[in-house]
């Protein structure tokens, strides 16, 4: 980093400037901890001052966080879910899609620091993710329209050719063959970590079809197998690795939810479970008998408990929503503790919504 940079970000620490917290932090050498520009703490000299682009960089150069830091480190981890989520729903909501200017305008950002933060919460940059969600509309109009062309430029795309060269990545197929319905697909995978441990994700051509959590690598793939007993399975290459980083991402930030396509397999009773999960908004339970009243089965709280613990798609489809009558936490196929640990990363839990 070069000096003059290094003056500008002291002067912001000299004004206490807030606006430059999301951007750089500073360390102490003689007291080894590290802070935000707008820490009240008592000014250091500046001979004992280093600058880092964000916290990880300090913490791998030997600093802790000041007590005030690991606070604000929770704060604006917050802000920046409320401020993605925001622009989420701003690109699910537009009939022409937002640009990265745009965007980061409506979230009072620079378009570089807008990008860089949208991609840390989410693990996509907003073009691939405002990609994915024009996907997802294609998808759906595809299921109910007669003409691929009229689908297409229904979702968002402004000329078929230019979706036709994509539509590999963005189906899984070629256009006409999702509308027919699809055939001969194999079923690509990979096991990989995150803060909940061991995660597998597996991809048919319709989309993610197993998002699955556990303590037992090995368990997972046997379970994977034991659902697509007749499908082809193969190991993902290093290419899938980023759509593993966009379903880590999800598991990190559940509220920002998963705009990709998902190829959602069950029973009809199953599928009517699950979509009324998906419509439990993030911060808010729901409880099984409120489930089975909302899809017109209020007798079958026990069916509605059997098809949240055959959901394949952890936290895509978000059965950790779903509560007891008393609000307590049980029957979550991946353990209670993550389940808490997803509701807690959602914001506290307003009330179970009927």
């Amino acid at each position: 980093m070069d000096t003059l940079d290094d003056e500008r970000r002291w002067s912001a620490v000299l004004a206490r400037d807030a606006a430059a917290d999301p951007e750089f932090v500073y360390a102490v050498r003689t007291t080894g901890v590290y802070c935000r520009p707008s820490s009240p703490t008592r000014l250091p000299r500046r001979e004992n001052v280093e600058f880092f682009d964000n916290p990880g960089e300090a913490e791998a150069a030997g600093y802790r966080p000041s007590r005030r830091a690991a606070a604000d480190r929770s704060s604006i981890a917050a802000r920046h879910a409320q401020m993605v989520a925001a622009a989420c729903r701003r690109i699910a909501d537009a009939d022409h899609m937002p640009s990265l200017t745009e965007l980061a305008a409506e979230a009072g950002m620079s378009p570089f620091h807008f990008h860089r933060t949208f991609k840390a919460v989410t693990g996509l940059t907003p073009k691939a993710y405002t990609n994915a969600h024009r996907a997802g509309r294609v998808r759906e109009r595809l299921s109910g329209s007669a003409s691929v062309t009229e689908a297409i430029y229904e979702a968002g795309f402004n000329s078929n050719s230019r979706f036709y060269e994509a539509s590999d990545q963005v189906l899984g197929m070629k256009p006409a063959s999702f509308r027919d319905g699809g055939a001969n697909t194999v079923v690509r995978f990979a096991v990989g970590e995150c803060s909940l441990g061991s995660i597998l994700v597996g991809q048919s051509d319709r989309g993610i079809c197993a998002i699955l959590l556990g303590d037992d690598p090995e368990r997972l793939v046997q379970d994977l197998q034991d659902k697509f007993a007749r499908a082809e399975m193969v190991g993902g290459d290093s290419d899938f690795e980023a759509l593993v980083a966009r379903v880590v991402g999800l598991i990190e930030a559940p509220a920002i939810g998963l705009d990709l396509p998902l190829d959602v397999r069950g029973t009809a009773f199953q599928q009517r479970v699950w979509q009324a999960l998906r419509e439990i908004p993030a911060g808010a339970t729901a409880t099984y008998s409120e489930i089975a009243a909302r899809i017109g089965s209020p007798s079958a709280m026990r069916a509605v408990a059997q098809a949240c613990g055959s959901n394949p798609l952890a936290v895509a489809i978000p059965c950790h929503r779903v509560v007891r009558r008393d609000g307590g936490l049980s029957g979550y196929r991946w353990g209670v503790e993550r389940k808490r640990a997803l509701l807690e990363r959602e914001g506290p839990v307003v009330e179970a919504v009927a």
